[in-house]
């Protein structure tokens, strides 16, 4: 049951109100900000609410039990609030948003009406769509080990052991050409075998991306040795030749590739040699291995 105030909850009893509403967002990197749609700044908390965004709600739901609730907010990109380039980059993915109901008269008081995280942000024509998901939507993330095939690791963490910044599983080079967003290619790399990066993550060191981090799709070597690299992401500002960048090792989570690239057999996180859906369609044969309880490993 939620607490009021008394002298809100004296206020929302009255003929007229003086409500607004603010949005507090915390980035992952600690940064806060505050937005309201009402039209001037509000402050409260520690945080001062702009109103230069023009934020407002577009949208809010609730659910009963385990349904994951949660509704969207509206602005415009602006330099004094959200921008292309900050939100193209990713500092507000799963950030944490603050609700709250605010009498901009009285700022003392206020309700807490939720708190939940960005999810999806659409962008377009100078403005912004992001959706604001409950705290029910926790409840879909993995926790714990999941029994599967592949290894429930990433690679350069703790529980996987590979030290990325070893010049074995790291890569540094230039841009030479490419299509200025997603798709380039880059000298530097001639080293590595087709296909080690893919899976990987570059980091931007210069050029309009600088300190911003994507995951590689693909990676290529082209008839002349140079390297072709294709990004999950477009970037957020506009690549161009001379951009340099280092890249790591890309692993697809299986117990071929952690033992034969990286050696790493002994710390693969997976159960490779679980049994597939095949088995329970397949028939013995006689002299067919696999079928005497022993191990499948081979």
């Amino acid at each position: 049951m939620r607490t009021i105030d008394p002298a809100l909850a004296a206020h929302l009893a009255g003929g007229t109100t003086t409500l607004c509403r603010c949005w507090r967002l915390i980035r992952a990197d600690g940064a806060v900000l505050g937005f309201t749609d009402h039209d001037r700044d509000l402050v409260f908390g520690g945080t001062t609410f702009r109103a230069a965004t023009g934020l407002e709600a577009a949208e809010a739901t609730a659910e009963l039990g385990f349904a994951i609730g949660g509704g969207e907010v509206a602005g415009a990109l602006s330099d004094a609030g959200l921008t292309e380039e900050d939100l193209a980059g990713g500092l507000y993915d799963n950030a944490r948003v603050e609700t709250w109901a605010v009498n901009w008269q009285d700022v003392g008081q206020r309700l807490l009406l939720d708190i939940g995280s960005v999810g999806e942000v659409r962008r377009g024509d100078g403005a912004f769509v992001a959706e604001l998901r409950g705290l029910a939507h926790r409840l879909d993330e993995e926790r714990g080990r999941v029994y599967a095939a592949t290894c429930s690791a990433d690679l350069g963490d703790a529980r996987c052991g590979i030290d990325l910044a070893l010049p074995a599983w790291l890569g540094t080079g230039s841009v030479t050409a490419g299509d200025g967003r997603g798709s380039l290619v880059a000298a530097g790399l001639g080293a590595f075998a087709d296909g080690f990066f893919t899976g990987g993550r570059l980091t931007w060191t210069s050029g309009a991306n600088a300190g911003r981090s994507v995951a590689v799709q693909t990676h290529g070597v082209d008839g002349a040795g140079a390297a072709t690299l294709a990004l999950w992401e477009p970037a957020a500002s506009p690549i161009a030749p001379g951009d340099a960048f280092g890249v790591t090792a890309g692993c697809d989570k299986t117990f071929a590739t952690c033992r034969a690239r990286f050696g790493n057999g002994a710390n693969f996180r997976g159960f490779p040699h679980m049994p597939g859906n095949d088995v329970m369609i397949r028939y013995a044969r006689e002299g067919q291995a696999g079928f005497d309880g022993g191990s499948l490993a081979g």
